[in-house]
């Protein structure tokens, strides 16, 4: 029963897995206007994994065993190398090795910062962005909700996002006759360090990571249409801002005719306990935009591991909880959730949402138990994290893995997150064995030669496609 409610839960969020259409779409560029000489339409796209059968046999511990054991010493893991693997329908434990004990997890962190998200503020939360009237006449207050995919206009990196353009307009409709005179950015939401502990030195500039700010655009990408058009070539890279909130408060009074000198920072003042006629009174909203729904970002997230959007996303769970949206409340309320779940909790340490830090700690039981919990539907919001999931030599991070004979065996059927940092190496999700049998899994070594990640990331497809191969039986 529970095997065929997965199954419904995984065909409301994607487990119809399509090739992309045309980039340019997918970026939200405005569609090539049709001529004699265009490209005929792309077929209809073809399925990639398979439906489950709910009455497909379940592997045996022993059976899982005899498959796995030869894999788990791989030299190329490293000496420690940490494994979980679960039957999703009944929860059954199939395999463990240092399950429950706390490692590294990269970028698999990821799935805790979805699944607690979506449990404290659902899927169809929207971020704002507001701006309120200053103390001064003319004076725009820009206030931060934690956007970070929020765009200056039509050109920014994230499809659909809002925009400050939008902002803008009802700014200069709401203050009438009275010309702005200053913009004051407010982004104390985000309290605290704008870099976690445990990051690498290079994260905030060196393209994959940013100074996390409660005000930014584009995920604080320098220039989001140079990031768009080299997405792909650059692996998701990008020249980020060194100050994200005052470069969007820049791009803010542009908008509204005023030069980048009339910024400053500060906090915006409290609303006023009723209108007042004429001028609008200090703290009076003169505007405000919304970002995609949770479940939209929560994709972004995943499929392209955006750890900006990763870091934004666990601030929303420590908003919703009543915490400091640091790194620290962020962490804190994250175990909260986990905890609300059922998920063991001191197993899980946080000092960031995106898995960039190496001070995270996770444990591979937890990440079993917590995708059991996202598809068993007792929570069927939590199935939102299925959908933005890799498919095995197919999307994402994991387009180009399973291509060896060693390892095609998981092709279209392993559906995973990964994580990568130098000497970790992580991979956490679903697979479907040759029975048909939903299960699903945690690999993560975090002592992993230095030198051999092409080598480790292969070892680690060996045992996931063996979980495919057999009925372990």
């Amino acid at each position: 029963m529970l095997a065929t409610v997965l199954l419904l839960v995984l065909a409301g969020v994607g487990v119809f897995v399509a090739r992309p259409g045309p980039v340019a779409g997918w970026l939200g560029e405005d569609e090539p206007k049709p001529t004699a000489t265009a490209t005929p339409p792309e077929p209809d796209p073809e399925a990639v994994l398979a439906g489950l059968d709910p009455n497909a046999p379940e592997p045996t511990p022993d059976g899982v065993r005899a498959a796995l054991a030869p894999l788990v010493g791989q030299p190329e893991l490293g000496s420690r190398v940490n494994v979980s693997v679960a039957d999703v329908a009944t929860g059954t434990s199939l395999y463990a090795k240092g399950a429950d004990a706390p490692t590294v997890p990269a970028s698999v962190t990821k799935l805790v910062t979805a699944v607690t998200v979506l449990e404290a503020r659902g899927p169809g939360y929207r971020i704002p962005t507001r701006a309120v009237a200053g103390a001064a006449p003319g004076e725009v207050v820009i206030v931060g909700g934690g956007d970070p995919t929020l765009a200056v206009d039509g050109k920014g990196f994230y499809p659909g996002a809002a925009r400050l353009d939008d902002l803008a307009r009802q700014v200069k409709a709401a203050l009438g006759g009275t010309a702005p005179t200053k913009v004051t950015v407010d982004a104390t939401l985000f309290p605290g360090p704008r870099v976690a502990a445990g990051w690498d030195g290079d994260i905030p500039t060196g393209g994959f990571g940013a100074r996390i700010s409660a005000l930014m655009t584009d995920g604080a990408r320098s220039e989001p249409d140079k990031a768009r058009r080299t997405f792909e070539e650059t692996n998701h890279a990008a020249e980020r801002t060194a100050e994200p909130d005052l470069f969007a408060g820049r791009a803010f009074a542009r908008l509204l005719g005023l030069p980048g000198s009339a910024v400053g920072t500060g906090r915006a003042p409290a609303a006023p306990a009723s209108p007042a006629a004429g001028a609008p009174a200090p703290g009076t909203e003169l505007g405000k935009v919304q970002s995609l729904p949770v479940i939209r970002l929560v994709d972004i997230m995943i499929s392209d591991s955006d750890n900006v959007i990763a870091e934004a996303l666990a601030r929303q769970v420590a908003l919703a909880r009543k915490q400091p949206a640091s790194f620290v409340g962020a962490g804190r309320a994250m175990d909260v959730v986990a905890g609300e779940l059922g998920l063991p909790a001191d197993e899980l340490d946080l000092a960031d949402g995106s898995g960039l830090s190496r001070n995270n700690r996770i444990s591979p039981s937890l990440l079993t138990d917590l995708l059991t919990i996202a598809g068993n539907g007792r929570h069927p919001e939590l199935g939102a994290i299925f959908g933005g999931l890799p498919v095995a030599a197919w999307s994402g991070t994991l387009n180009e893995r399973y291509q060896v004979a060693a390892t095609k065996a998981g092709a279209g059927v392993v559906r995973a997150k990964t994580g990568t940092l130098t000497g970790v190496h992580a991979i956490a999700g679903l697979v479907t064995t040759a029975d048909g049998r939903l299960l699903t899994f945690a690999v993560l070594t975090d002592q992993a030669p230095a030198d051999s990640m092409d080598g480790t990331r292969q070892a680690l497809d060996r045992i996931t496609s063996a979980l495919a191969v057999c009925g372990c039986r």
